[in-house]
């Protein structure tokens, strides 16, 4: 294969017209300009950067792009050779977390849809192949530095030469807890159920499911008419998944309790293994008196907890959480400032060793914590930090081979980079 590299000149007239062309080919891959425009644009909006107010840095980003591009084409090619495949169930849950990912950092599907020029819809049918390439390349690009290890002296090494430049951790424990509900009165839960089946009703009669979700739903979804999009099993709670698998297309369930609440549910479209649902939540309301006896409860079982064992008998026995139920309410090693309950981010700090908290109330109600483990945050250090070390280590000495392995992949493909 014969080289031919022309020079970088930018793609735009301006940042929002698009001029329709071949932008670069590699091989027999061509890259499109609205190709390379559509990935700047996502870019743009990852990244937080405004062409306006840094021109620079929007140019550099161009050419950044590009060459990320051009570099995939590559690793295609070399895929097809290899027969790297991905599946269609693959790529479909990646172009959704994509897009999921777009709209939050954005701001919104609104929003979302005015920087990528087009509708959510349209983008998702468009950029569906290139997220199919996008996958394949990368999956060569693991298979190609899957096998490369690294020895004690090399990590030693590494830490010698950038430990001045090493980011800091944060202090990490590992804590264990029980949850203990607020729960309403069974009459509460009785006018909830029948709001609900209200509401259903209505639906029925004619009124618009979105209109009531912005009226009465609690979920976030309620902005978005209660719609949740495309989800696939084991992305929802149990008894919702449950619920919104069975029915059939464009059919409105009876109310269905969770952890959250109680909620209609309607499954608006089926595809294989994901289903486009949307729901109204709706809680029952607590009061005081609700308040004080889960309270009560929760310091009556704090008292009876003299050690660890206890602790893990008590979550087994009152515990509402049921994904740490049945290992000991065992929250892993989290890091209190990111966690995302902030109440109990914040009283970790108050917890000592080997001991465990007093009721700490949260929107799911009461929290009993166990402080099992404490990590002192700080520049990192072979001995406290290894497995970290190794891992920054080994991903240095990938990303360097790599480096000089797709360096030497461009001088044996032929690569035109076409000036506007």
């Amino acid at each position: 294969m014969k080289k031919f590299l022309f020079l970088f000149s930018l793609v735009f007239s301006n940042q929002n017209e698009i001029i329709d062309g071949v932008a670069a080919v590699v091989e027999e891959h061509i890259i499109l300009k609205t190709d390379l425009a559509q990935l700047i644009n996502m870019t743009l909006v990852q990244q937080r950067i405004d062409p306006n107010k840094d021109p620079d840095q929007f140019i550099s980003l161009q050419k950044n792009v590009l060459q990320s591009m051009v570099d995939q084409k590559i690793l295609l090619e070399m895929a097809e050779i290899d027969s790297v495949v991905v599946s269609e169930k693959e790529v479909d849950s990646a172009i959704d977390q994509q897009i999921q990912n777009l709209i939050g950092q954005a701001g919104g599907e609104v929003e979302a849809e005015r920087v990528l020029g087009q509708s959510i819809k349209s983008f998702r049918r468009e950029y569906w192949y290139d997220m199919q390439e996008r996958l394949i390349s990368e999956r060569y690009q693991q298979q190609l530095i899957n096998d490369i290890t690294i020895s004690r002296n090399q990590v030693l090494e590494f830490y010698k030469i950038y430990k001045d430049s090493l980011p800091s951790f944060p202090m990490t424990v590992k804590i264990r807890h029980i949850q203990i509900p607020i729960e309403p009165t069974k009459e509460k839960e009785e006018q909830t159920v029948a709001l609900l089946k209200a509401i259903k009703s209505r639906i029925i009669k004619g009124e618009s499911f979105s209109d009531l979700a912005s009226t009465y739903s609690i979920d976030p979804s309620r902005s978005a008419g209660g719609e949740l999009g495309w989800v696939r099993r084991g992305e929802l709670v149990k008894e919702f998944e449950t619920t919104a698998f069975t029915l059939e297309e464009n059919t409105i369930s009876e109310p269905v309790k969770t952890v959250f609440g109680y909620h209609l549910i309607e499954t608006l479209e089926k595809k294989g293994e994901k289903i486009r649902v949307r729901h109204i939540l709706v809680k029952p309301e607590t009061d005081n008196n609700d308040n004080e006896r889960a309270f009560i409860l929760a310091n009556t079982i704090k008292d009876s907890i003299k050690n660890i064992t206890n602790f893990k008998k008590m979550v087994k026995k009152y515990s509402f959480d049921k994904t740490t139920k049945e290992i000991g309410g065992d929250l892993g090693w989290i890091t209190p400032e990111n966690y995302p309950i902030s109440e109990i981010g914040k009283a970790i700090k108050y917890i000592d060793l080997n001991s465990c908290s007093p009721p700490v109330n949260t929107s799911f109600g009461f929290h009993l914590l166990w402080m099992e483990n404490i990590k002192k945050g700080g520049r990192p250090d072979p001995k406290n930090n290894w497995p970290q070390l190794e891992e920054m280590a080994l991903n240095k000495k990938k990303m360097d081979w790599y480096q000089k392995w797709i360096e030497n992949a461009r001088k044996n493909f032929f690569i035109k980079i076409v000036n506007s």
